[in-house]
């Protein structure tokens, strides 16, 4: 990775980018939300044993900043907030959508689990059947059997598969080009089973177990994963801005913010990539409020139904395991959440909560950096919703 500039104004950071943008004006880093989000009598009138409203606005002051361009936050539960920040195009100054569509990432794993779950509910599939049982052929003999359940809580031993570069600097000149779920996971089955650990062993996150998984899916359903995606999920929930893109289709299609990251020293916009490789375990589109929608749904028992739903807030018994199905466990100010982590060029998102949604956050952050160092992301814009 290349030495990345540390400008210390806003100024700096628009004349590093200029070299890879077309300059069109200067950025204001004037706030996208409503002047009351974070004006002093909000921050007044925040209750005591609400959102930390100081906090939050603390980390959304001074966007654009070099860490990101902007920054979408909803808190909710007891007591509710949301705000923005930044601009929505580094070369017109625009300011931040809040309702803007962005690359959700990993998040996309929440889905993916949640519409397994749900084909376990219904007896279609059971999260003890093997994957060579429903997918004769895809893993050659030397594999032991993995089950539904190894792919779900990421212990299945599966290798990762292929890619289209290991980082963003690496994977721009391949921004456009399209690898098949099919082709990374053929790449995994290449490299044979984990030498080290059998199925059930060992936690090792990774995108080719949800891969896998959103094979599983259009197997058993006879359907596109998007489509089931949306007829299961999106639609019943009324999640009417998230979406798969078409394919290959490289664009964020409807209102969004701009992504960016530093590739060699400049400030390059990272908004247009065919991201069809990521598939079920993190192709998905959609906004913080639609991701809001899910999250209470979900942890309410309104997605997945008992007993399937204690699978996602269950760590299976082996040590260092940190994941259930698709949701991870942390314990921050004394309080256990679960949420989920996403990352695409340009685009950071977490969905987290406590179990008994006394505290929610969900946020877009249009980080330069998104592939890189995701807790600090999540330190600077979501712990302070879980301050008290």
């Amino acid at each position: 990775m290349p030495v990345r500039p540390l400008p210390a104004l806003l100024t700096s950071v628009l004349a590093l980018g200029l070299t890879a943008l077309p300059p069109a004006g200067t950025a204001s880093a004037r706030p996208a939300s409503s002047w009351s989000s974070c004006s002093a009598q909000a921050i007044e009138a925040a209750p005591k044993d609400g959102p930390d409203v100081k906090a939050l606005c603390a980390a959304l002051a001074g966007l654009p900043d070099k860490d990101a361009t902007a920054a979408l936050i909803r808190v909710g539960g007891k007591g509710s907030w949301h705000g923005a920040a930044g601009v929505r195009d580094m070369r017109t100054g625009a300011p931040a959508l809040e309702g803007a569509r962005f690359r959700a990432g990993s998040s996309t794993k929440i889905v993916t689990a949640a519409i397994v779950l749900q084909l376990a509910a219904e007896g279609r599939i059971s999260l003890d059947g093997t994957v060579q049982q429903y997918l004769p052929g895809l893993l050659t003999k030397e594999f032991a059997p993995v089950t539904v359940r190894h792919l779900l809580n990421f212990t299945s031993g599966l290798q990762p598969g292929a890619s289209l570069g290991e980082d963003v600097d690496d994977g721009y000149e391949h921004r456009f080009e399209t690898l098949t779920p099919e082709e990374v996971v053929a790449a995994s089955v290449a490299k044979g089973p984990d030498p080290d650990h059998a199925p059930g062993e060992h936690q090792r996150y990774g995108n080719i177990h949800y891969t896998v998984l959103g094979m599983l899916i259009e197997k058993v359903t006879g359907d596109s994963y998007a489509h089931q995606a949306a007829v299961r999920i999106f639609r019943p929930l009324g999640m009417r801005h998230t979406s798969f893109p078409a394919g290959p289709d490289p664009r964020v299609h409807g209102a969004h913010n701009r992504g960016y990251d530093w590739i060699d020293g400049r400030l390059v916009d990272v908004t247009e990539w065919n991201m069809s490789d990521r598939f079920a375990a993190g192709d998905m589109i959609s906004t913080t409020a639609d991701l809001e929608r899910l999250l209470f749904a979900l942890f309410r028992g309104q997605v997945v139904p008992e007993p399937q739903l204690k699978e996602m807030f269950t760590v299976p018994d082996v040590e260092g395991a940190t994941m259930a199905a698709a949701l991870e466990r942390y314990e921050l100010n004394g309080k256990v959440i679960w949420g989920k982590t996403g990352a695409r060029p340009g685009y950071h998102t977490v969905v987290a909560a406590t179990r008994d949604l006394s505290r929610t956050v969900v946020y877009s952050v249009n980080s330069t950096d998104a592939k890189g160092d995701g807790l600090a992301i999540a330190q600077r814009f979501a712990f302070p919703a879980f301050n008290r």
